[in-house]
């Protein structure tokens, strides 16, 4: 199967779109038709289920009733011979014999017997006339035992066959046992007795021999411990030829079940019986829909061939229809792809193709602005930079610098000198990098403690300075000459003013993705219309302003750089008050050192 859809997938990807779209269409019509066919199998065959079953719902619901009628019949009757009879008799002085024949007679279709038990067995009235056996032990029957247990209630036995009085010619039969105590009167004295109600088997089986589930269904009976009252293959269960579920079904609630029984899957329909705690079951054969399919098979199968015979004809002309403006699409980006110089894209077609055409047509037009975009950004990158890099190397910086290392030497001060003399060096070998663009940022903050150590020279007693950079930043990635701008600013605008308690603090730092170095001094500061001016006004023409202090070029410079480099989320942001000093951020993605391309 998996070689099958492999070749089948070759075959498709190696089509045409004319072809593809009429096997696609072709197979998605028959699987449609597939899909509906089976859609409309199972919800008629889940329907029909649901009719049948609600059916078989009813019937049982109808047994059910007729089943409590009787036994709330057989309870009537148990009362009216307690209340009625019983009850309002004094046992020393009348007999109960005659009215509880006469209650017996009334209820004989239903009733195999009627009698009464004083607390120790004696045979107190029975209706019709019987012996009890000599050999029978009253008091330890289970109809009597539960009856002297539960005393408020009334006691409803399992099928059993009535052996208590003496054959009278008419063989023992099947009863089910209604028992109850009673309180017997005698004089002054009472005493508890047993009324007992021998229900006839058979009247309780003909309210079940009549009802037919569907199919093959039947209903039968169980107490609350799950002991078959009636069922009808009864015989064949108490031999062990047939087993039922019926302990599992005495625990069920109320309700419609499925399970597996015996290899075959049936609907169980669970009803309580009032008064009893018994429970009704009707066991049903899950139903399923089925056509004859020998007789429709032939109707099918011309019907069949009809709908694709339909179906390929119109898929052709569909696809033809489709896919001839994609084709006249695909012959006008060709002509871009050879290089003509202002092909006319197609655009027709449905709505989508045309959409397609507009969207290719913007893209060629799109793509010859970007194209010019980039040489015009690549030339602008490249006087960027060497406008950063000459913006750096400040004449006026290195003649200073220079003076003092003659003064120095003049005054009798060698080792100044040198250590003026190293750092100038350092400071033009880092500025330089080689011509390396993109430096770790240990490399630039060693540039501008150079640059530093140089100034404090120079501004002797005027300021201090402290840098500070864990491992973490310091091997991150950022591009050279970013921060000694940022200082050179600081000290021409604030530490030229200040009489030794001028302060440059220099930081590095992660936050999450992003690298953050921040150049803060206590100078001056300025106002925020300034601040806001310094990175969003254009420089002052002409060449002065390359060397003029304080102009702003240096802040711009390092902004644009910035973003030239990492893009416009990252840059340049200024903090500053005046009389409380500034606060310059400048915010670079967290990129370890080698992992950025040097452009």
């Amino acid at each position: 199967m998996r070689e099958v859809m492999e070749r089948l997938g070759a075959r498709f990807s190696r089509g045409s779109i004319r072809y593809v779209m009429f096997a696609s269409f072709t197979i998605s019509a028959l699987v449609a038709v597939l899909l509906t066919g089976m859609t409309l199998y199972a919800r008629f065959s889940r329907q029909m289920d649901e009719a049948i079953q609600e059916e078989n719902q009813i019937l049982v619901s109808q047994v059910n009733q007729s089943l409590s009628t009787y036994l709330r019949d057989m309870i009537r009757l148990s009362d009216a011979l307690y209340y009625n009879v019983v009850k309002n008799t004094d046992l020393e002085r009348e007999e109960v014999g005659e009215e509880i024949r006469l209650l017996y007679d009334t209820y004989s279709d239903y009733v195999e017997n009627v009698a009464l038990f004083a607390e120790d067995g004696t045979l107190v009235a029975t209706a019709p006339a019987a012996k009890v056996r000599g050999d029978a032990d009253v008091t330890g029957m289970p109809w009597f035992t539960v009856a002297m247990e539960r005393t408020e209630n009334l006691h409803f036995g399992v099928p059993a066959i009535q052996t208590l009085f003496e054959d009278a010619g008419g063989g023992y039969k099947w009863v089910v046992s209604l028992s109850c105590a009673v309180e017997l009167t005698g004089g002054s004295d009472t005493q508890l007795g047993v009324l007992l109600i021998d229900l006839k088997y058979s009247a309780l089986t003909a309210l079940f021999q009549s009802v037919k589930l569907s199919g093959s269904g039947y209903v039968y009976l169980v107490d609350g411990t799950g002991a078959l009252i009636y069922h009808p293959e009864r015989p064949l269960i108490a031999s062990g030829r047939v087993r039922e579920n019926n302990l599992r079904a005495a625990a069920l609630p109320d309700g419609v079940y499925t399970e597996t029984w015996e290899g075959s899957r049936r609907s169980v329909i669970v009803q309580s019986v009032g008064y009893t705690g018994w429970k009704m079951v009707g066991v049903v054969e899950r139903p399923g829909f089925t056509m004859g399919l020998q007789q429709t098979l032939p109707f099918l199968v011309v019907i069949f061939c009809v709908y694709v015979e339909l179906l390929i004809l119109m898929n052709v002309l569909l696809s033809r229809k489709l896919t001839e403006p994609l084709r006249r699409l695909r012959e006008s980006v060709a002509e871009v792809e050879e290089g003509a110089e202002r092909p006319a894209i197609y655009i027709g077609g449905t709505a989508e193709t045309r959409a397609l055409g507009a969207a290719v047509q913007h893209m060629v037009d799109r793509l010859r602005q970007l194209a010019d975009d980039v040489v015009r950004e690549h030339e602008a990158k490249q006087k960027s930079e060497l406008n950063a890099l000459q913006a750096q190397i400040n004449p006026h910086f290195l003649y200073n610098t220079l003076d003092i290392i003659v003064w120095m030497i003049e005054n009798g001060q060698p080792e100044d000198a040198i250590r003026v003399v190293t750092a100038l060096a350092r400071f033009f070998r880092l500025s330089l990098a080689k011509g390396r663009n993109i430096i770790p940022v240990r490399d630039e903050l060693e540039h501008v403690r150079n640059y530093l150590l140089i100034q404090e020279m120079r501004y002797k007693n005027k300021f201090r300075y402290q840098i500070d950079c864990p491992e973490a930043a310091a091997d991150l990635t950022t591009i050279k000459l970013v921060v000694q701008p940022i200082v050179e600013n600081a000290i021409y605008h604030s530490m030229d003013f200040m009489d030794g308690d001028g302060l440059i603090d220099i930081r590095a730092a992660t936050d999450g993705k992003d690298l953050t170095i921040t150049i803060a001094d206590n100078g001056l500061g300025m106002p925020p219309d300034v601040v806001e001016r310094l990175l969003t006004a254009p420089p002052p023409p002409g060449p002065q302003s390359r060397g003029r202090r304080g102009s702003g070029i240096g802040l711009r410079n390092v902004q644009e750089r910035i973003r030239l480099y990492f893009g416009p989320a990252y840059g340049v942001t200024i903090q500053s008050e005046p009389d409380e000093g500034t606060v310059v951020t400048l915010r670079l993605p967290a990129v370890p050192y080698g992992e950025m391309e040097d452009t």
